[in-house]
This record gives structure tokens, C-alpha cells and sequence, in this order.
């Protein structure tokens, strides 16, 4: 309101002291002097030039009253906010053909900071930001400015450099990831975490402006963002904005269910024991006319808010069966395909009847579906229905995965109760296995207890190769992550089976019963 009004005062200042007023000053004085004397014109003499300063000191004043945006802080953290780092990007870009020195952008997302938040709870989740925000600023120079965007988004304006090249920020982003890896201790237990990182670099903006430059840099990590988590990428032209405002997700994801255009991709899941393809995860996904690839982070609240849920599990089921279907057909036998249910969905009393409809429609036995399930719903639900869903469905013979496991706290009795057959370890006891020794010993102790439970297991986020063979050593039976594949559209599956099971006929068996 204030700045409105500042506004207002500069156009009537700028009104009232133009040349044109400035002009008749002399006529002025005469006239007063010509109807007045000499004590007319002393006062004339006295009092304009006293007028027009008070007119320039108003914009100032009104000014003084309205806070500064560029100086705002976010009440968690304590870091500045958006205005701040596009008012220092501004200050660099607009000097640099005086000093020679330029600037770039970065935008930092923590990774899956929505499923941390709900499983570790709000109070815990926010000392988790505050740490990652001492972190960012602990890693940077003293006048680099960071700020906080929104949820666990950072963006960072580099102070002055002579230069700011594709290399140095590769260098910059990678050991901004390395300080925000370090382990974090939450409620007495030590937890990982990754971040996928976009930036935009001077001779690669789309302006020259600190909006350009932070919105290119956010289109960036857009981009990062959909190519999985801890990836870093540049901002170039040809990037197109995968982001979705809200409205345009409402108005828009009903037809895209309707009309085709999310369907699930699918993510192999691999035996320790063999190397073979053990089952595939389906994944919803949005294929965006437009904007590309969409993953369900930034439409499931959509979904929610519509009450498209049931629709949603039903186009997804369909999807995945028929693809187990058509890799039959073409040889390759994969055991099971995991299909993701909300609470909502185990709420439902026709859930059952739903599911057993669609494998017989396909001639499928139940067993070669995967019910997963989150740990947070069986660690708290006390709904009779979803209880008798799950039992039913494991009755009728499909596999009932516990998705997450660690997040949820989820009681030996309650994995009972719910007729559990296999648990999914998250994968914040998978980041580093191989290098730290606390996640060894908490894996080791959650397989022992699997295996006196008789449960099948099943390692989540399984980036690397060390990872991979460190959890074959503990005893994992299965694992799923980017080291194998990355999730791939139905499309992909059959080129990348077949080049797997070539791979496997190529190469020496490995695994716990190699010998």
C-alpha cells in the first residue's frame, strides 16, 4: 500500500519540478512582487523552494513506512526471502560492464522432503531444514546470498566472480550436495538425504535480470528433478518449464486420467541371488502435452483434492496387468508387478471384488500382483475395513508389500495383522550403506528380523553399485533403484529386459549362491 502511494508522490513530484513548472518560477516571483511588494516576493522567494522539498522528501518518507521485501526473513530458517536474491542478482548484473564481474543462480531441492515430513512428523522435518539451511550458508562465501523459496527449495545468488562457467558450477552444485549428504540425527536416529540442484549461468540466461536468471535456474531444477533424485543440470534455451500451477493441474489432470495421458512407467525390481528381474514397481506418471513429464509429486494433491483416487488405482492396475500380459506373451516371465493402493483405496468395501475382476479379465493368478501398502497406514489405521481388504486380498493370493519400511514405525504385531509377505526398506537406510557403518548395523537388524519373520525383503533407492553389492552381502533379497534402472515408459521395458537377460547370459553369476 505504501509503495502504491511512494509511487503516486515520484509522478507528482516529477510533475510539479519538470522544466515546464520550473519555467514560469521567474513569472511567479514577478507577480508577487508586482501585487504584493517586497514582502510578497520574500515570502514567494522563501516559500516555493521550501514547497518543492517537502514534494521530493514525500516518495522517501512514504517509503520509510513500507518494509523492504528484499530484507524479509523466512521465520524457520532465518534466511532471506525470493526478493532478496533477484534484488542481488539485479545489483551484480546491472554493475557488471563497470566492474567485470558477473553472477549466476542456483535453486537447491531437497529430496522426497514431503514423504521425510510425513513420516518423521512437522517438528523434526523443520530442524531437518534449519540444519540443511546452516549447511548451504556454512558451504558458501560470506556474501553469497542464500535464501528460501518455499518448502525445502533454496536459491543462491553468487557474488561477484570473474567467472561463472558450466565447470565451476558443476564443482559449486556437487559440493553443495556433499554438505547437504552428511547424515542428519533426528529424534536419535541418523537419516540421509540428496538434492537435485538446477542453475543458470550468465551467458546461457534468458535476460539479463535477477527474474530471469532465478527462473531459468528453477526451470533447471525442474528439470533435474525428473531425471531423479541427486541430479544436477544447467539451464539452456531449450529447456521448456515442467512446472504446473495449481489451477492448470485442477482444470487439467481429469481429462489427462480420461484421455490416456498417465499411465504408469515401470521400475524393475532385481533378485540379489540370481541378477534376474524379479518384479516391476508401476509408477504413475503424467505425459504432458506440453510441459513433459510429470511425476506424481506435483499432481497427486490434485488427485486428492478431486477425489480421483479410486479412478487413478484403477487406470494404473489396468496398465500394469496388461503389461504383464504382453511380457508374457513376448518371453520374458517377470514374477510380479507391485501396484501402489492409497488409504483411501484399502478403505474401500468393493476394493476386493475390483482387483479379483481385473485378474480374471486378464487370466492372471493373484500372485502376480504386489499390493503395496505404506507402513504409516498400518502403524496407525485402525479401520476394520482396511484390515479385512488386505487379509482378503492376501487370501485370494496376492503378495501384500510394506512399502517404506523404517518411515512409519510400524509394530512387529501390526505386520502380522496385516498378513505383510514382504517389506520395501527405505531408502534413507540404503543412501551410503556401503560406506557408513551405523546404516550396515540398522540394515543387518532389520534383515535379521525379516528373516525370524520369515518376511521377503526389498531395498528402495539403490543408487549405486557399492550399495548394491553391500546390501546382497547383508542378506537383501531384492533390490530396486537407479543403479538398475530408472523408472521407464511401458514402451522401454521390452528393450531393456532383453538387453538385460543377455547381460546375465554374458557374465559370471554373483550373489549369495553364486557358488
Amino acid at each position: 500500500m505504501m509503495r502504491d502511494i511512494a509511487a503516486k508522490l515520484h509522478r507528482l513530484r516529477d510533475a510539479l519540478m519538470g522544466p515546464q513548472t520550473l519555467a514560469f518560477l521567474p513569472a511567479i516571483c514577478l507577480g508577487a512582487y508586482w501585487f504584493g511588494g517586497e514582502t510578497a516576493l520574500v515570502i514567494s522567494a522563501l516559500f516555493i523552494p521550501a514547497l518543492f522539498a517537502a514534494i521530493g522528501a514525500l516518495p522517501s518518507l512514504a517509503l520509510s513506512f513500507s518494509p523492504d521485501p528484499t530484507k524479509a526473513r523466512d521465520g524457520l530458517t532465518g534466511l532471506p526471502m525470493r526478493p532478496a536474491v533477484i534484488d542481488a542478482l539485479d545489483q551484480i548484473l546491472d554493475s557488471r560492464d563497470v566492474t567485470g564481474r558477473t553472477t549466476a543462480c542456483l535453486a537447491v531441492d531437497l529430496d522426497d522432503y514431503r514423504a521425510l515430513e510425513a513420516s518423521l512428523g512437522t517438528a523434526a522435518a523443520d530442524d531437518m531444514l534449519k540444519t540443511a539451511a546452516d549447511r548451504l550458508v556454512g558451504t558458501l562465501r560470506e556474501h553469497d546470498v542464500v535464501a528460501r523459496l518455499d518448502g525445502a527449495r533454496f536459491a543462491i545468488s553468487l557474488a561477484p566472480v570473474r567467472r561463472a562457467d558450466l565447470e565451476t558450477l558443476i564443482q559449486l552444485a556437487s559440493r553443495l550436495q556433499a554438505a547437504l549428504s552428511e547424515p542428519y540425527t533426528l529424534n536419535a536416529t541418523k537419516l540421509y538425504a540428496t538434492c537435485s540442484i538446477g542453475f543458470c549461468m550468465p551467458n546461457r540466461a534468458p535476460a539479463c535480470s535477477g527474474q530471469a536468471f532465478l527462473d531459468a535456474a528453477e526451470v533447471a531444477l525442474s528439470d533435474a528433478r525428473h531425471n531423479g533424485p541427486g541430479s544436477i543440470r544447467a539451464f539452456t534455451p531449450s529447456l521448456k518449464p515442467k512446472t504446473l500451477d495449481r489451477g492448470t493441474i485442477i482444470a487439467d489432470v481429469g481429462e489427462a486420467l480420461e484421455n490416456g495421458q498417465i499411465v504408469p512407467w515401470f521400475q524393475p525390481q532385481i533378485s540379489t541371488d540370481t541378477g534376474e528381474v524379479s518384479g516391476m514397481e508401476a509408477l504413475a506418471r503424467w505425459d504432458h502435452p506440453e510441459k513433459g513429464i510429470i511425476s506424481p509429486g506435483d499432481f497427486i494433491s490434485a488427485i486428492d483434492e478431486l477425489g480421483l483416487n479410486e479412478r487413478l488405482s484403477e487406470v494404473i492396475l489396468y496398465h500394469a496387468l496388461m503389461s504383464l500380459k504382453t511380457w508374457d506373451k513376448a518371453g520374458f516371465h517377470v514374477a510380479s508387478v507391485a501396484v501402489n493402493f492409497s488409504p483411501s483405496d484399502l478403505a474401500n468395501p468393493k476394493l476386493v471384488d475390483k482387483i479379483r475382476w481385473e485378474l480374471d479379465r486378464f487370466d492372471l493368478e493373484p500372485s502376480r500382483l504386489s499390493v503395496e501398502i505404506l507402513e504409516s497406514v498400518i502403524a496407525s489405521s485402525d479401520n476394520d475395513t482396511i484390515t479385512r481388504n488386505i487379509w482378503a486380498l492376501k487370501e485370494m493370493g496376492c503378495g501384500i508389500d510394506l512399502d517404506d519400511y523404517g518411515t512409519g514405525h510400524a509394530s512387529i504385531a501390526n505386520i502380522r495383522r496385516f498378513a505383510v509377505k514382504r517389506i520395501k526398506i527405505d531408502r534413507s537406510y540404503v543412501t551410503r550403506c556401503d560406506l557408513d557403518r551405523d546404516q550396515q548395523n540398522m540394515l543387518a537388524a532389520i534383515l535379521t528380523m525379516a528373516e525370524r519373520l520369515e518376511l521377503e525383503t526389498l531395498a528402495e533407492g539403490v543408487e549405486t553399485v557399492g550399495e548394491h553389492a553391500m546390501l546382497a552381502q547383508l542378506g537383501c533379497g531384492h533390490v530396486q533403484g537407479f543403479s538398475i534402472s530408472r523408472p521407464m515408459a511401458f514402451e522401454k521395458t521390452l528393450e531393456w529386459m532383453d538387453v538385460h537377460k543377455r547381460k546375465l547370459a554374458e557374465t559370471p553369476r554373483i550373489g549369495k549362491r553364486a557358488s
